[in-house]
């Protein structure tokens, strides 16, 4: 009997993950054993470092990514907002989880709305894409840089900062008191945000037939869509960037948003398209515009 061993970050949120890919996995196929093993990346050595300063997307997931590549595991689980648009060479995404709340949410002392929190109070995040949103939408709050698991974060509530804005998926995976969630019309996500990914090698038949029974086909196209989005922009893009896709009447609706270099102001677009190549046709839209001097 052949045991999967499942690769992950050690945090909380992390840990409920592969849990919920552990347990799927052992329900779609019971005849194997897992064993988790926890690996320790850069983005937790690094733990109070701003992400854009540190490598932004992939410094959760490069060394679990190598640990793969040298056979010591047989699939990682990852958030896919974490996850570069190209993968080293011979691993694939073998299975998306049906995706979870998309959408980001405020916790603060009050229970305030992004809205209704009242001037001048600072509100913690570390990242560009959150910023540059809350900048639109409330230029009077102060923007804080914070870091931490979701635990740290939220205890900083009412001491460093007045409110933290967090992705909904990962609070509600960790069963605890959810916030309020800002509307995706005024904070478009992270592409890939709510969506678990589970990554593996591709000349490994056995693992991907297994994770085939837990893939999710309509949160795969979403997914497919947004990474089409990051791909397009380019490793190298520096700017805030955000992008949600729901299927919908046999298409791919999405919305996608591309910020300035001050993180003031952005450019927004929706697009609907029958395959995931949407992405990329709305990421190159929000270029012209940059190009353009939309933003500046």
């Amino acid at each position: 009997m052949r045991t999967i061993r499942i690769g992950t970050r050690g945090s909380a949120l992390a840990l409920a993950q592969t849990e919920s890919v552990r347990q799927a996995l052992q329900s779609a196929v019971p005849q194997i054993e897992t064993e988790v093993v926890t690996i320790r990346t850069a983005g937790d050595i690094l733990a109070d470092a701003p992400l854009d300063a540190i490598g932004g997307k992939g410094v959760f997931v490069k060394d679990i990514e190598r640990r793969l590549l040298q056979d010591r595991i047989d699939m990682a689980v990852h958030s896919l907002k974490d996850m570069q648009a190209a993968l080293p060479e011979g691993l694939v995404i073998g299975a998306y989880l049906e995706r979870e709340d998309p959408r980001d949410m405020l916790f603060s002392a009050g229970d305030y709305s992004l809205g209704t929190l009242p001037q001048g109070c600072r509100i913690g995040t570390s990242s560009m894409r959150r910023r540059c949103q809350i900048r639109e939408a409330r230029p009077d709050l102060e923007v804080v840089n914070i870091r931490g698991n979701v635990t740290t974060r939220l205890n900083k509530v009412g001491s460093s900062v007045d409110a933290v804005i967090l992705a909904a998926a990962g609070v509600m995976r960790l069963g605890l008191p959810v916030g309020v969630a800002i509307d995706t019309g005024t904070m478009i996500p992270s592409p890939g945000q709510g969506i678990i990914a589970v990554e593996c090698r591709e000349t490994d038949r056995e693992i991907l037939e297994m994770l085939d029974a837990l893939d999710h086909a309509p949160t795969r196209a979403c997914a497919e869509a947004e990474r089409a989005f990051l791909a397009t922009l380019g490793q190298d893009c520096t700017l805030p960037a955000g992008a949600l896709a729901e299927v919908s009447g046999g298409e791919i609706y999405m919305a996608g948003m591309l910020g300035s270099t001050d993180e003031a102001t952005s450019v927004r677009m929706s697009l609907r398209g029958p395959s995931p190549t949407v992405g990329s046709t709305l990421a190159r839209k929000l270029q012209e515009h940059m190009h353009r001097g939309s933003v500046s």
